[in-house]
């Protein structure tokens, strides 16, 4: 890191310490650059991030925050059994936040925590409404299991919703377990006494390792989208795509494949055993204003112990 004055300037110790501060931020944040100089847009991105920041805090208050939801199919039926929540941010002057913009500032600044468990208290709500019994996939962040009362939130959830917890899925990445493994072994370990499943996200990605697998009661890996968008044409990405299931189907773990774009991605995933896949070959994340009439369908059961069985398609949406 180094601060370099602007040629000329009236620059004080105090202004250069705090572009000095910036420019190391800048540093420690990225990925490829040891050293970073001191220039206005850091200034106008620290602002910007700021005011972000604030009024992220009201975001909820306000009802600027939205669930999408994502289909999730079986592979071999092409049956729907379920919907992945993704969170959005409608903000009244510079309109859809990313989620790549607002989440990261919400994990820094602990806004994670309440804006999670809105996030799980909504789509259980919305969920319990439906006529068939379809699950719901809901991430989880690292702030929220580290506060320990994750269980004792979702129990309270289940309860007020009466949604039940055989519907419920939560995933949690790689990251959320190496920061701190004993605790969050206890947590998942509460979760499952719940009756509730747990999916390790974005597998592959992160740092895993196959003791990580061995000591997690995981129900689900769900292999990176990064492995399955054009899997057929690459030799690397097919291999990791073959172990990952084959692993999965011997630690007796079902696998969901992210990232489905086409019949040539949804063809290996069926000749090579993947049980669960999404992506926007199915479906695109929309509003539950737009699966109304997947959810509240009139079908042949709606057996909670098989879900799976409840709808029959191609493309969902």
């Amino acid at each position: 890191m180094r601060d370099r004055a602007t040629p000329g300037g009236d620059n004080q110790p105090r202004e250069l310490l705090g572009h000095s501060e910036l420019a190391l931020t800048r540093a420690e944040q990225s990925k490829t650059q040891r050293v970073v100089f001191y220039d206005p847009s850091i200034d106008e991105c620290h602002r910007s991030r700021s005011a972000l920041s604030i009024e992220l805090k009201s975001a909820i208050e306000r009802d600027e925050l939205k669930l999408f939801y994502q289909p999730q199919i079986d592979v071999a039926s092409g049956n729907l059994i379920g919907f992945e929540v993704l969170l959005r941010w409608f903000h009244p002057e510079r309109g859809l936040v990313p989620p790549d913009e607002f989440i990261p500032i919400a994990e820094e600044t602990g806004l994670i925590v309440p804006i999670g468990e809105w996030v799980l208290r909504t789509a259980c709500v919305e969920a319990s409404k439906w006529k068939n019994p379809y699950k719901i996939a809901v991430n989880v962040a690292t702030a929220q299991l580290a506060t320990g009362d994750l269980p004792m939130i979702i129990l309270d959830i289940l309860g007020r919703t009466g949604l039940s917890a055989k519907r419920l899925e939560l995933e949690i990445t790689e990251t959320s377990i190496i920061d701190d493994h004993h605790h969050t072994l206890n947590i998942v370990r509460q979760l499952k006494q719940l009756g509730i499943s747990i999916a390790m996200d974005d597998f592959g990605t992160g740092y895993s390792s196959l003791s990580m697998l061995q000591t997690f009661p995981f129900d689900k890996i769900k292999i990176d989208r990064s492995f399955i968008s054009g899997v057929s044409n690459s030799d690397q990405s097919s291999a990791i795509a073959r172990a990952t299931i084959v692993l999965a189907e011997g630690l007796k773990m079902k696998t969901l494949a992210e990232g489905v774009e086409d019949e040539d991605d949804l063809a290996f995933l069926r000749q090579n055993g993947c049980l669960e896949a999404q992506g926007y070959f199915f479906g695109k994340p929309v509003p539950i204003e737009e699966i109304e009439h997947l959810v509240n369908a009139d079908l042949e059961t709606t057996d909670e112990d098989e879900p799976q069985k409840v709808f029959q398609l191609s493309r969902v949406i």
